[in-house]
């Protein structure tokens, strides 16, 4: 087998084993989506519970010691742009960042970024968060990075600074491409549990404005935890779309490859007969 030939027949079947295991990496991006949306039938649920009681928690209040409704005005902006992790994901990260970037716009605002790959487009973007972690690789470490997470906000708006919290996040969806969406975190909105008065009323041991601080503060944790879990599962879509075309392109470069391999074998053959008739003449 000639130079040529042989190179050609080598990047063949490395082109074969890059299909091999783009296929894997499509297999394994599907698996995880599919977790991840599982997950979420029960993350809802714990949400829809914690609303009930907070509803139910709030009706023990006096009507004058309400959580005041958040007012608007000057407030330090924190945005919290949960990204990818790993890569292969197209322009995911570039998404999210977009919607976040467009949330900065107020002097002082903050950018915390969740996932390697998208802190590493940040700064590509000209873009410091000032708050940065790994994003979950595995719907299991879900509820550990969530309650990091909320520790970590709760710290911040501990300092006595007051603070707007956005969270952005990709969800999966119908059309091949993930929408982004952004929606505001902090201050708490009891605006969407209205006070719902149950006969008997429950029976409590904490005082209720301490109980309404503590669901508040469990809500806001799950609703972390279900943007977790929707952005997971979008990273993991856009990952299977991104292996979708990667598989396409291999495929094209395999055939490539296999028509050149023929010509190049056919040239090998023809000039081998032509050499073999030249001898015998």
């Amino acid at each position: 087998m000639s130079g040529r030939l042989g190179e050609v027949a080598g990047h063949l079947a490395t082109t074969r084993e890059l299909g091999l295991v783009i296929g894997a990496m499509r297999a394994i991006a599907a698996a995880r989506s599919r977790e991840a949306r599982n997950c979420l039938d029960s993350v809802r649920a714990y949400a829809e519970t914690l609303g009930t009681a907070i509803g139910e928690a709030l009706a023990l209040l006096p009507e004058a010691q309400y959580p005041e409704v958040p007012a608007g005005g000057d407030r330090r902006h924190l945005v919290l742009a949960l990204c990818a992790e790993q890569g292969f994901v197209g322009g995911f990260n570039e998404r999210v960042l977009e919607s976040a970037g467009a949330c900065l716009g107020a002097a002082g605002a903050q950018l915390w970024v969740l996932g390697e790959r998208g802190a590493t487009v940040a700064a590509e973007r000209g873009l410091r968060p000032a708050w940065s972690a790994p994003m979950i690789a595995h719907p299991d470490e879900m509820s550990a990075l969530a309650g990091r997470m909320a520790d970590a906000l709760y710290a911040r708006l501990g300092d006595g600074t007051p603070t707007r919290v956005s969270l952005v996040h990709a969800q999966p969806g119908e059309e091949g491409r993930q929408p982004v969406l952004t929606r505001t975190l902090l201050p708490f909105d009891y605006r969407r549990f209205p006070a719902s008065h149950r006969h008997p009323s429950p029976a409590v041991t904490l005082a209720p404005a301490r109980l309404v601080a503590g669901l508040a503060e469990e809500y806001v944790y799950a609703e972390l935890c279900e943007a977790l879990m929707l952005s997971f599962a979008a990273e993991n879509e856009a990952r299977m779309q991104a292996m979708v075309a990667a598989r396409g392109n291999v495929e094209r470069r395999s055939a490539d490859l296999l028509a050149e391999y023929r010509r190049v074998r056919q040239d090998e053959i023809t000039d081998e007969i032509i050499e073999l008739s030249a001898a015998r003449l």
